[in-house]
């Protein structure tokens, strides 16, 4: 019994993990639309965007993250890396 199990869980943990990750592909599509924008640009353009106001697409999304925590820590856990180690060679992060 308890090899039937152990087999079981070797077999079915993988389709878990990828439904687990699959759950929210939109938020999967921003995060990394976010982190290759900031991954691409350069400082000079990081702290020309820094006051701009959001796009209507951008602001409907904050949005949404604000109105959804799971959503949101989804996206942050995604983008927070990449995001702040740019942030930290440009020096907008101290």
């Amino acid at each position: 019994m308890i090899k039937r199990v152990s087999w079981m869980a070797i077999v079915v943990t993988p389709f878990l993990i990828d439904l687990a990750a699959a759950q929210h592909p939109i938020v999967d599509m921003v995060a990394s639309n976010v982190a290759q924008k900031y991954q691409q640009a350069t400082c000079e353009q990081l702290w020309q965007q820094r006051g701009k106001p959001k796009s209507p697409q951008e602001q409907e999304i904050v949005q949404i993250l604000r109105a959804d925590p799971q959503l949101r820590t989804e996206f942050i856990n995604k983008v927070a890396a990449p995001v702040v180690n740019k942030m930290f060679e440009c020096g907008l992060v101290p």
